[in-house]
C-alpha cells in the first residue's frame, strides 16, 4: 500500500468508488452523480490547497483516497475505500500512514456512521477515540465524532 497526489486521472475511479451501493449503506452518505461529484473534487478537494488529499495505492491499483480539510473550526480526516479493497487492512495502513506522514496536526478529528462497524474499528485501531455523537442533516444518520491527539 501506498500513498500519492491524486491525479486528474483518478478521477473517474475514485467516481466510481463512491457509487458503489453498499459502501453507500455502511457510510450512510449519498453518492454524487459525475458533474456534482468533479465539481466537488476539482473546487472542493484538489482547489483547495488547505486540504490535503492522497490516492490509495495497493499493487498498481488505487484502492481509494484519504484527506483531510478544515471545517467548523476542525481539522477532520476522511478515507473512502474500493470494496474489492476491504477486510485487507488498506484502510489501517492508509490512515495509519496519512496521520503520521502527512496529516501531523492534532487534534484531528473524524466524522463516521455509527452503523459503520468496519471503519469504527480502522479509526480505533489508530489511535481515535470517540468523543461525541451528531445526528446530521443527510438524512439524519448518527454519526461518532472521533479525536486523535
Amino acid at each position: 500500500m501506498a500513498l500519492r497526489d491524486v491525479k486528474e486521472e483518478d478521477l473517474p475511479i475514485l467516481f466510481e468508488h463512491q457509487r458503489e451501493p453498499e459502501a453507500i449503506r455502511m457510510a450512510a452518505w449519498p453518492a454524487r452523480d459525475h458533474d456534482a461529484f468533479m465539481t466537488h473534487w476539482h473546487t472542493k478537494v484538489l482547489g483547495n490547497s488547505s486540504a490535503k488529499k492522497k490516492a490509495i495505492v495497493v499493487e498498481g491499483e488505487v484502492a481509494g483516497n484519504i484527506g483531510s480539510w478544515e471545517q467548523d473550526g476542525k481539522r477532520l480526516v476522511g478515507y473512502w475505500i474500493a470494496k474489492a479493497f476491504w477486510g485487507r487492512g488498506v484502510a489501517t495502513a492508509a490512515l495509519t500512514e496519512f496521520v503520521a506522514d502527512h496529516e501531523q496536526s492534532r487534534p484531528v478529528y473524524a466524522y463516521v456512521a455509527t452503523q459503520n462497524v468496519g471503519s469504527m474499528r480502522v479509526l480505533q485501531k489508530c489511535g481515535f477515540v470517540q468523543v461525541g455523537e451528531a445526528v446530521t442533516g443527510h438524512n439524519g444518520v448518527e454519526e461518532a465524532l472521533m479525536q486523535l491527539l
